[in-house]
């Protein structure tokens, strides 16, 4: 072997001795502490993942055309097609149930009751059992109003009798509660549980299929089987052949490809927006949501089971008016994920 030979030998073996040495941290090692005047950040920070609470699933970021997915029946001109980008976020898998608000009520009548006050917990945060009877003219809706909320035979039942402002607040304290927990095991907080955007949830209600009508896909409310696909009213004063009369529990029926159980039908479902029929036009295509607290009527969608199944389409919109609680709207809660926004993460 010739010297020049040597010596590239030599240099190859020196660079490969600090690689390795710099690798193990044997070369250049020092406090963490010591910055020595550079940038480096904050020493100690831990690393993040976010966990996925209880009862949801994740749904990943991606891009849609929002809007009527079949014929505008009423001809309203408030759900005109729009492309949309969603970031990614995690949302209840089901509706809320009876037994879960419950959780909610008890926790605010021991902890909150000598602050907010028992009468006012009772008066503002309970569902209005009596919705049963006042939303249906000439209704006996007796049964339904002494037994549906208190009675163990209806705790997976979607809650209803709740009012937007009823629904936000369950978030609040969802949020305060698991955080509480969270603190306690030295852990950095989540992000805060809410209502979904109108445009989160009719994303989610797609479950991945673009200008899908129904959360399942097909344009059909019934299978090969004639077996309907959702809890709703399918004919005049015919509310039976889905097999429930009024609610049914909640995932009584398939998931959407999500993984979000009665996006059509069951409950329809409160959403953090204020209601304008022109939304579509003066928001913003990514990561819409209109917001307008001098406006009472507020998002809901996804039909219900009383509603025929035109509610039930992944692009109609409807409002209720903030402060009332009905027999037929419930809710389910969001929660933004914090990372990275490809949709890898899920």
């Amino acid at each position: 072997m010739n010297q020049m030979n040597r010596m590239r030998l030599y240099c190859c073996l020196v660079a490969l001795a600090t690689v390795f040495l710099q690798s193990c941290g044997l070369l250049g090692k020092r406090n963490k502490n010591d910055d020595r005047g550079e940038l480096v950040g904050v020493p100690g920070r831990e690393g993040w993942r976010q966990e996925i609470p209880f009862g949801m699933v994740p749904i990943p970021a991606g891009t849609f055309h929002m809007g009527q997915a079949d014929e505008d029946v009423p001809h309203s001109l408030i759900s005109m097609n729009k492309q949309i980008t969603i970031g990614g976020f995690y949302m209840d898998d089901t509706e809320i149930t009876n037994n879960e608000y419950r959780q909610f009520v008890n926790g605010m009548l021991k902890d909150s009751a000598s602050v907010l006050g028992e009468d006012y917990i009772m008066k503002e945060l309970y569902p209005d059992t009596t919705v049963w009877v006042k939303d249906f003219a000439h209704h006996y809706g007796d049964p339904m109003m002494e037994y549906y909320y208190m009675h163990p035979a209806f705790d997976d039942y979607p809650v209803v009798g709740i009012d937007w402002f009823a629904a936000r607040y369950f978030c609040e304290w969802r949020t305060k509660y698991l955080n509480a927990y969270r603190a306690k095991e030295g852990k950095f907080p989540m992000p805060n549980f809410r209502l979904p955007s109108e445009a989160e949830w009719e994303y989610a209600a797609r479950g991945g299929r673009d200008m899908a009508k129904y959360p399942w896909g097909n344009p059909y409310i019934s299978n090969a089987y004639g077996c309907l696909l959702a809890n709703f009213k399918p004919g005049r004063g015919n509310y039976y052949n889905d097999s429930f009369m009024y609610t049914g529990p909640v995932a009584s029926f398939f998931s959407n490809d999500y993984g979000l159980y009665d996006m059509a039908g069951n409950v329809a479902e409160w959403c953090e927006d204020a209601y304008h029929p022109a939304a579509m036009t003066i928001t913003w295509d990514l990561n819409p949501k209109y917001t307008d607290d001098a406006e009472p009527r507020k998002i809901v969608r996804g039909g219900s089971w009383k509603d025929v199944a035109y509610y039930l389409e992944t692009g109609t919109r409807t409002f209720e008016f903030q402060d009332t609680s009905k027999a037929y709207v419930g809710f389910r809660c969001a929660m933004t994920y914090l990372g990275r926004s490809s949709g890898a993460e899920f």
